[in-house]
């Protein structure tokens, strides 16, 4: 059992890391259309992020702008460093420069910050507790390998759920809290037997806000789940209100491989290229070289031309 269970948490820390951006991002937010107070999920009972926060967010996870994101970020790590959300940003930042300690400092940063806001805002406070300590441990894993931070971790993700279920207690309808457990589920569900997917789908289809990132959530879901149709579909909604955002024909673009449409993967591969001055180098490096090996290039030859390709950007 032992054995089975460190097994698990190797995918589940390999799952993190490949999407430790996009998790982030899911877990922590984004918008359609801004609303009076800089809320993204709710109507009439605003919260105020702070508007240098808001448009960072709207950039990375609406546009797939990282550029602008990281423009925004810098003024709002200035002006509002008292949000979470501003350092689970600079987080997924630090993880797409593979800055491992500044992952480690701005997750404990989004922890911390997230215990004062639950003197005030105790739903995002509970929220954002679940999230900085989420992503601390996800770093142990990464940082100490799976066997040694296993005990740690575990209990660390009991902590997770305490939090998860003190925010459900204040509002279990909550838009912004639908989407972060729903998007911790699914992960979970995927590679330990902690969650059902089924439910975690279904609360992003129910309660999840924006549509476009819930979606999102729920075509990675599918994805890993290895159902394709669904997860298609999925992709196409979150589409209809993000039609610019380079990693969803990113993502349409695995789906169509993944079911022997090349010709429509490399339509898409293309089309998420296209945006490859306004995504981190790694990220173009990657779609790059998925675009190669789906043509049948060897895996040498596609990193090769991969690396040539955003050097010459």
């Amino acid at each position: 059992m032992t054995f089975r269970v460190l097994d698990s948490l190797t995918h589940l820390k390999r799952s993190y890391l490949k999407s430790l951006g996009i998790l982030t991002a899911a877990t922590l937010t984004l918008l359609s259309t801004p609303a009076l107070a800089g809320d993204p999920f709710r109507l009439g009972t605003e919260h105020d992020i702070g508007p240098h926060t808001e448009e960072a967010f709207e950039a990375f996870f609406k546009e797939g702008d990282y550029v602008g994101a990281r423009a925004a970020l810098d003024l709002a790590m200035e002006t509002e460093s008292n949000e979470p959300l501003v350092h689970g940003m600079a987080a997924s930042m630090a993880y797409l420069d593979e800055d491992w300690e500044a992952v480690a400092t701005e997750a404990a940063l989004t922890r911390s910050t997230a215990e004062t806001l639950l003197e005030t805002d105790p739903l995002r406070g509970h929220i954002y507790s679940a999230v900085g300590i989420f992503m601390e441990g996800a770093h142990l894993m990464s940082t100490e390998g799976v066997a040694r931070s296993t005990p740690a971790a575990l209990a660390m993700l009991q902590q997770v759920f305490s939090h998860i279920g003190e925010a459900e207690k204040i509002d279990s309808t909550d838009p912004e809290l639908n989407l972060v457990k729903g998007f911790m589920d699914l992960m979970l569900a995927v590679n330990l037997p902690l969650s059902d997917p089924a439910e975690a789908i279904d609360r992003l289809s129910q309660y999840g806000n924006p549509s476009y990132l819930a979606y999102r959530g729920i075509a990675l879901g599918y994805r890993d789940l290895g159902q394709m149709s669904d997860a298609m579909d999925a992709v196409d909604q979150a589409l209809e209100t993000a039609p610019e955002n380079p990693e969803l024909f990113y993502l349409k673009a695995q789906l169509h491989r993944r079911q022997q449409q090349t010709d429509d993967s490399i339509v898409m591969f293309d089309k998420a290229l296209d945006y490859a001055a306004q995504l981190p180098s790694s990220l173009t490096r990657k779609i790059y070289k998925e675009k190669c090996r789906t043509l049948g290039g060897s895996h040498e030859t596609c990193g090769k031309e991969a690396t040539d390709f955003v050097e010459a950007l």
